[in-house]
């Protein structure tokens, strides 16, 4: 093949699902040495093209050449053969393996007819050292973070002989220095001639590590374009599908109308906060070797934005709040009342819900519908023995999908057939149908698109204006800010300090971090 020929080049790809069509005449190009994004909001055909390379998908029509030879991989394991590797955005490991066999599952090392257990442990911490990870490869997977199980991943990944490596959102569970460690890596890959898809929803990391971008719309094509030489404006409107022009009126407006919004709600809010009881009160509530002894004040109406690098504590709070983790010390109070949570059930009866930010392990049911996937939690708390008829479930889960505008084409498709921004708010429409008092969102907005982390934070604010109360938790400070009335700021595993009224900036919030309260 001639040196400046694509590794792989996809051609007029085309796929159609019941009542969707996902791609349509979809052209993509990769070339050896570089790191191509793709961009586009949920909905545009991103994992679909890439479960179409991959073998997860057939495709309708057009073709595949890679190396200038057709292929039609027919699984993930026939594309891992022909040297294209993935790491998935839901982390899809072993959890009750050691990290050493997840590492090497299927390749393990062998020796008198069983396992090399202590050659098995030396090659993944190799490999893991190429990350700069050093961890006891012989404790399960899941007794890791979600950011150590992510790099665990792609260390895996790495170890296979690979001429094609795609990475689908491999940041969204990795803090800034995890970041920096990655993007290292991919750099030294990148000139070892590796070519390499990356897919992500963060703009600045598309600007900072891709060589070219290609851009879907509605699953199809709008361009192909060299990163240097398209600025940032001008990729957001191409997603979006609007005239630069256009979007540039409509994103000034918009600022403006949000921002005498949030001023304006904020006052109500405080207004209100004082005439009314709180809603949560938790005190000294703690967990030996989770989270420290903490107070926690959440009123109707309010948004309680919880803030905190990677690792800080807040999704251990959220936990131990709502039950999955049982506290050995303190007590919780819901409106004025003793409250005994001691499991997620005795939260929902109490009036509480709760978003995962594990969408894949503790949210959405893939193999059920996304009637089903709503009408979950009512049913448990209802109980099986008072089942909800067919047909009030369809007008729950017609209502619900209306409201958030949940893009499926009917309510009987399997959730798996869903974008991840219309799973996230699949999972906030499950806990809508239950009428909570206080819903308790782990980041609702990771990993999803521009357009949708909107829609998501307007129906936060217009919960808080109905008078539910929230407890919002996200890495991105400046969501955290925007959607917040007040904010708590936790570190190592501890509530260090509360900032509201003019003290809601990200600045104040990295300096809350950086001096320690």
């Amino acid at each position: 093949m001639p040196a400046d020929a694509p590794v792989l080049e996809m051609r007029k790809i085309s796929k159609v699902f019941p009542g969707v069509r996902a791609l349509s005449g979809v052209d993509f190009r990769l070339f050896r040495g570089e790191v191509h994004a793709i961009m586009g909001q949920n909905g545009a055909g991103k994992s679909t093209l890439v479960k179409v390379l991959t073998g997860v998908h057939k495709h309708d029509a057009g073709e595949i050449l890679l190396e200038g030879k057709a292929i039609r991989p027919d699984s993930p394991f026939a594309a891992q053969k022909l040297g294209i590797s993935t790491v998935y955005q839901e982390i899809n490991l072993c959890p009750n393996l050691s990290v050493a066999e997840n590492v090497l599952i299927g390749r393990q090392p062998m020796r008198f007819g069983g396992i090399h257990w202590k050659e098995l442990n030396r090659k993944a911490e190799e490999a893991l050292g190429r990350l700069n990870v050093s961890i006891d490869v012989t404790q399960t997977l899941s007794s890791y973070s979600l950011a150590i199980q992510q790099m665990v991943a792609i260390a895996r990944v790495l170890d296979v002989s690979s001429r094609i490596l795609i990475l689908d959102e491999p940041t969204s569970s990795l803090d800034e220095a995890e970041v920096e460690r990655l993007f290292g890596l991919i750099g030294r890959l990148r000139e070892q001639g590796l070519a390499i898809l990356f897919i992500t929803h963060f703009l600045d990391q598309t600007y900072r590590i891709s060589d070219r971008i290609t851009v879907l719309q509605n699953g199809l094509f709008c361009g192909e374009y060299r990163t240097a030489e398209l600025p940032k404006l001008d990729l957001i409107a191409k997603m979006l599908g609007k005239e630069l022009s256009e979007f540039r009126y409509a994103t000034e407006l918009a600022a403006r109308r949000k921002e005498e919004a949030a001023t304006r709600r904020k006052e109500e809010a405080a207004t209100a906060r004082k005439e009314a009881p709180n809603l949560l009160r938790a005190r000294r509530l703690g967990l030996r070797g989770s989270i420290a002894p903490f107070d926690l004040d959440l009123g109707e109406g309010e948004v309680l934005g919880l803030a905190g690098l990677l690792g800080s504590g807040r999704t251990e709070m959220a936990k131990l709040i709502f039950g999955i983790d049982r506290a050995d010390q303190g007590e919780v109070q819901v409106r004025g009342t003793q409250a005994n949570i001691t499991s997620p059930r005795a939260a929902m009866m109490a009036g509480m819900g709760f978003c995962s930010e594990d969408r894949k392990n503790e949210g959405v049911f893939g193999e059920l519908t996304v009637r089903e996937n709503i009408i979950l939690a009512l049913q448990v708390r209802k109980g099986m023995l008072k089942f909800i008829p067919l047909a009030k479930q369809r007008e729950i889960a017609d209502k619900l999908i209306a409201s958030l505008r949940i893009k499926t084409p009917s309510t009987e498709n399997e959730a798996l057939q869903l974008s991840g921004g219309t799973l996230q708010k699949v999972m906030l429409a499950r806990w809508l149908a239950t009428n909570p008092a206080l819903l308790i969102l782990d980041e609702p907005t990771r990993g999803i698109d521009v357009g949708a982390k909107l829609e998501i934070m307007e129906l936060i604010l217009n919960l808080s204006r109905q008078g539910m109360g929230v407890l919002f938790i996200s890495s991105e400070f400046e969501e955290v800010v925007r959607c917040s009335d007040r904010i708590a700021v936790l570190k190592d595993h501890s509530k260090i300090g509360e900032l509201s009224g003019q003290d809601l900036d990200e600045r104040k919030i990295m300096r809350t971090i950086a001096e320690g309260g």
